[in-house]
């Protein structure tokens, strides 16, 4: 039998442009006499759609389509993912797959573990299925026997895998919507490997590839026999057909990316779809000479092509020269165009207009946010002006802590690496100019600043970022508390002081660009705190 894999890149709510893709898939899979074309979750609506779900039209559209497919499945058997009504109580819904042979829906089957944990909702979408997920079919006059099933129906106690075994099944199929994170491809794999051995199957595991909002799906697809040896593999974060003869059992495998590869690769992957899907092409970035700024130029650069980025200089009276030298040396490095436009009559204005209302206590911090929503009321204009996406540049770290202005250096569309800490950023620059050096070893190895007020560094303001980056990993990822914290090394004051500022920025980060997920615990879908909180009172 000739299996393929067909790994792509949907948009959520394209169900035109979704089903085109299916359908020139399954063609080229015809073309080379492929048996059995198996595709990701809710593959013609793309995942996830959210509430366009609760839209009967857009489930009737949805219906439309697999129908639409099915009549063109000739001499193949196909499997694709997509949302239904549930067959009785049409209020309810269904996430599912049909098994499709010669034009003819032969099974549905419907995902019973929904994932409610992190990114995932689905319980506020779907009711939980209940057929068995079995299908038989004749295929070149040989009687086959396949295990259909969801995703999350693989993980975990898989209850629906163990059972389809039992049941004498010749390949497992599991269609799969697995989003990326940071060391989770090489951990998704090793279980897979685990079911198929424990259950003695064979298994097909289609997984989507792209980005979709805060979302990366990194693909990564695979074939894998019934002693968990994997025989093909897909690439990661591309698409792919994959074609697999079980006969000749060649095998076929994609080499593994490094962790920084897979980040970068993740980020840049993440970024291109955010902007096509949403028809932009074009990025402004403001260049403080920065690291910040530095590497999402690059991504941004890498993503889209440097005849679409501009970089804008927004010198200050406070700007050093090496910062400005920086920035115009990382543009050139890049290829990208440059302007340059100086704040300070903006900034003097400002001044003028609000000193007689402003006290000196609070003269300082307000005076450093004017400067920021300077910048960012310059770049949103421009933007605007451009028909582009304004790239807030903010690193998780900061985020985390508040070092940053609403409606200054927060402001623009997407955020390329709110995900990374800080030192993520660091290592991602030295990543990057392993490839080609893009970034100034300068903007790499001076202190960070802000540039808001004379000789400012970031370290007046906040611990070291091994320092910081710890603390917060502990407490937003690891879930820990002040005390736990400190016991690893930390001062306790310290600590305490980090984590009150987390939860007293909390307002900021619910109004915040969205960005790509690359770790375990973003902020966003994955991390849900309420903006007014009292718990955390001991904290001072």
């Amino acid at each position: 039998m000739k299996l393929a894999i067909a790994q792509i890149n949907l948009t959520v709510g394209h169900l035109k442009k979704n089903q085109d893709k299916i359908l020139n898939n399954i063609k080229k899979a015809q073309a080379q006499s492929v048996d059995l074309i198996v595709f990701p979750e809710l593959t013609v609506c793309g995942y996830l759609p959210e509430d366009l779900l609760y839209h009967q039209q857009f489930i009737d559209d949805c219906l439309a389509s697999v129908k639409t497919i099915a009549e063109q499945c000739h001499d193949i058997c196909v499997v694709i993912g997509f949302p239904r009504n549930h067959p009785n109580e049409p209020e309810k819904r269904h996430n599912s797959a049909a098994f499709i042979q010669d034009g003819t829906i032969k099974m549905i089957y419907d995902k019973q573990q929904l994932p409610n944990y992190l990114v995932f909702d689905e319980h506020r979408y779907f009711t939980k299925g209940s057929h068995d997920g079995i299908v038989e079919v004749e295929i070149k006059e040989q009687s086959y026997k396949f295990g259909v099933n969801i995703c999350e129906d693989i993980w975990n106690d898989a209850q629906i895998v163990a059972d389809q075994a039992k049941q004498n099944i010749d390949w497992l199929i599991n269609i799969s919507a697995s989003p990326y994170a940071s060391g989770k491809i090489g951990s998704r794999i090793r279980m897979l490997q685990k079911r198929c051995k424990d259950n003695h199957a064979n298994l097909i595991y289609c997984n989507l590839v792209g980005g979709q909002d805060e979302l990366v799906f990194d693909g990564t697809s695979v074939v894998i026999d019934d002693q968990g040896q994997v025989l093909a593999q897909c690439k990661t974060f591309a698409e792919q057909l994959l074609i697999f003869d079980t006969q000749k059992q060649d095998k076929f495998i994609t080499p593994r990316l490094n962790r920084l590869t897979e980040i970068y690769q993740a980020l840049t992957l993440s970024t291109r779809d955010y902007f096509h899907k949403n028809g932009f092409n074009k990025a402004i970035i403001c260049l403080s000479g920065g690291i910040d700024s530095a590497l999402t130029a690059a991504i941004a650069t890498d993503a889209l092509g440097a005849e679409n980025i501009t970089g804008l200089l927004l010198p200050s009276k406070f700007s050093s020269t090496h910062s400005i030298d920086d920035a115009l040396a990382l543009a050139k490095n890049l290829n990208i165009k440059t302007h340059t436009i100086t704040i300070e009559p903006f900034h003097a204005g400002f001044e003028e207009t609000l000193s007689p209302l402003m006290n000196d206590y609070f003269k300082n911090l307000t005076d450093e946010n004017i400067q920021a929503r300077i910048r960012g009321v310059i770049a949103m204009s421009f933007a605007n002006n451009q028909n582009a996406i304004l790239l807030s540049t903010g690193n998780k770290s900061e985020i985390a802590v508040g070092y940053s202005t609403l409606y200054g250096d927060m402001a623009g569309g997407f955020a390329i690496i709110k995900d990374l800490f800080k030192q993520q950023v660091y290592e991602l620059c030295e990543y990057r100019n392993s490839i080609s050096p893009v970034i100034p070893q300068n903007t790499i190895h001076k202190p960070p600043s802000a540039e808001l007020r004379p000789d400012q560094k970031d370290s007046d303001s906040l611990p070291e970022y091994d320092q910081l980056d710890a603390i917060l990993k502990g407490y937003i990822h690891d879930f820990k508390d002040a005390e736990q914290i400190a016991n690893e090394g930390y001062d306790l004051d310290l600590v305490k002081k980090i984590l009150k500022m987390v939860d007293r920025n909390e307002y900021k980060r619910q109004q915040a660009a969205l960005g790509p997920r690359v770790t375990k615990m973003a902020f966003g879908k994955d991390r849900r705190m309420p903006i007014t909180n009292g718990y955390p009172h001991n904290y001072g």
